[in-house]
């Protein structure tokens, strides 16, 4: 039987990142993963560029049931911290806006570098490798530990002192996502907040979505939000219209927050005043209403928009002279304040991260540690999930990286006193 100081699950970011880590602080470290190709999320993510972190990064950007959680990782480790990595692999990357930060060539830039930093800490990795069971002992080989675990894997049994639990969530299944990481918290009895997809467009009724779904590919910058006053939560993003709903950046965003039953509400304009563009209109042109919008919308949406005015009760398929205050004061409303109701997601397949996952309550925010001796999670399979833009890729570094820091203190706490007075 093959001994390890730590067996990682997962290979994409946070469990490749915490490897690399961990094997360079002195550990012996194996990584196993059951698909043939490492960080497939990293490989597709900012369309094949990864915007791997944000300059922004804070816990305001991240959703959890306790928003606290993340603020000793993510403070021990930043972009910043990244960033000079990425410099010394002599990677380039560019800010593209709003903090976000992506590879100048390729998201392989990032793979490639995490593999050389696992090679650096001399890490094991065997894939593809499928885990059977995951045991834990009531005693340990190990002298500073008192717990150890066995695991059954595809390539044999091997004995550590610490698992960590890098599986990901549910979203994207084709590239290999898999309930792993909550089937085994549920072993260990640890509280799982309920998954869902989250980064995900919304769909709406397929018959009173009809007057939409002819704008489908057309994309213009919003204002969207959801949620009641008190606990209102709002992004200016671009909009996508799809086939069945909505999509992009905005309906990305919003999605984490948006509960079922509940509506959205969309102002489409929100850097105009169209009160005052269409009462301005109204006193010195004589154009249909559908060709004044042109100036504030694309054209398939103004007529679109006019189209849906004998529904509402109003003509707006008429010169904008002849259209009552009313009738004008009515679209000016519904342009800034549109409210639909979705019936649902596009779900895992489209989502981009999984929001809920093992509650934070059961883990420690300094080590990522569980309140089960030894086993420890990181990544998205934790109820940690950041805004689109980079956030969840910090939050796999932060968090690998507070874990192997965790990992040098409990398996060998010697060596981590010493690395504490160096660097203090």
């Amino acid at each position: 039987m093959q001994k390890f100081d730590v067996v990682i699950v997962g290979a994409g970011a946070a469990g490749l990142f915490c490897a690399g880590v961990a094997g360079q602080l002195g550990l012996k470290v194996l990584v196993i993963d059951h698909a043939e190709k490492v960080a497939e999320k990293i490989r597709i993510s900012g369309g094949g560029r990864c915007n791997f972190t944000n300059l922004d990064n804070g816990p305001a950007n991240l959703l959890s049931d306790n928003p606290r959680f993340c603020r000793s990782a993510l403070s021990s480790y930043t972009p910043r911290d990244f960033l000079a990595l990425l410099q010394r692999h002599q990677i380039a990357f560019h800010e593209k806006h709003k903090g976000q930060l992506f590879c100048d060539r390729s998201a392989e830039d990032i793979i490639n570098m995490l593999l050389a930093e696992c090679e650096a800490g001399g890490v094991t990795r065997w894939q593809p490798c499928t885990v059977k069971s995951i045991r834990f002992m009531a005693s340990s080989p190990y002298g500073t530990c008192a717990d150890s675990y066995e695991i059954d894997s595809s390539q044999g049994t091997v004995h550590c002192a610490a698992v960590v639990i890098a599986t990901g969530g549910l979203a994207i299944p084709k590239i290999g996502a898999t309930d792993f990481g909550y089937r085994v918290a549920k072993q260990f009895d640890l509280p799982v907040v309920t998954p869902r997809p989250a980064l995900v467009p919304l769909t709406f009724d397929e018959a009173a979505w009809a007057p939409f779904s002819q704008l489908s590919g057309l994309s213009l910058p919003v204002q969207i939000a959801t949620g009641s006053k008190k606990t209102s939560t709002a992004f200016l993003e671009d909009l996508l219209f799809t086939h069945r709903g909505l999509s992009g950046p905005g309906v990305l965003q919003i999605s984490s927050y948006w509960q079922p039953g509940t509506p959205i509400r969309l102002n489409l304009l929100p850097s105009a005043d169209v009160a005052e563009h269409l009462s301005h209109a109204k006193a010195t042109s004589r154009k249909l209403i559908a060709n004044e919008l042109t100036g504030l919308v694309p054209s398939r949406l103004a007529d679109t928009w006019v189209a849906q005015g004998a529904a509402l009760g109003h003509n707006w398929e008429r010169p904008i002279n002849e259209a009552s205050d009313k009738a004008l004061a009515a679209l000016a409303e519904r342009l800034t304040r549109w409210e639909l109701t979705p019936t649902g997601t596009e779900g895992y397949k489209k989502a981009e991260v999984t929001a809920g996952g093992v509650d934070t309550k059961a883990l420690s925010g300094q080590t990522m540690e569980s309140r089960q001796p030894g086993l420890y999670f990181i990544g998205e399979v934790v109820d940690v999930t950041g805004w689109l833009g980079g956030y969840n890729f910090q939050w796999a570094w932060a968090s690998g990286f507070a874990c192997a820091q965790g990992l040098l203190a409990k398996i060998q706490p010697d060596t981590a006193a010493k690395n504490a007075i160096i660097a203090g």
